[in-house]
């Protein structure tokens, strides 16, 4: 079994026009930039200004940074996939 890194923090970079700039509903959810996945926030957000400032004039474009990390429960216990 490999040894993991328990510091590593999985963040998920990616963006897309949205329906309405105040709301967070992606016109064309197929049409999304998938920036990357990244090992620490420092990191994603670099990507994430980068993408974003790229796209600084389409107001309706949007580049989000989701915290892949948290979307585990360490008490539930792993599917056989998961390990």
């Amino acid at each position: 079994m490999s040894q993991q890194n328990t510091s590593v923090r999985l963040h998920l970079v990616f963006g897309g026009e949205l329906v309405d700039p105040q709301r967070n509903e992606f016109r064309d959810v197929e049409a999304l930039d998938v920036v990357g996945i990244f090992p620490n926030y420092a990191k994603a957000y670099d990507a994430w200004k980068s993408a974003a400032q790229r796209t600084v004039d389409n107001a309706h474009m949007r580049y989000f940074i989701a915290h892949l990390h948290r979307l585990r429960d360490e008490e539930v216990e792993n599917s056989p996939t998961a390990e």
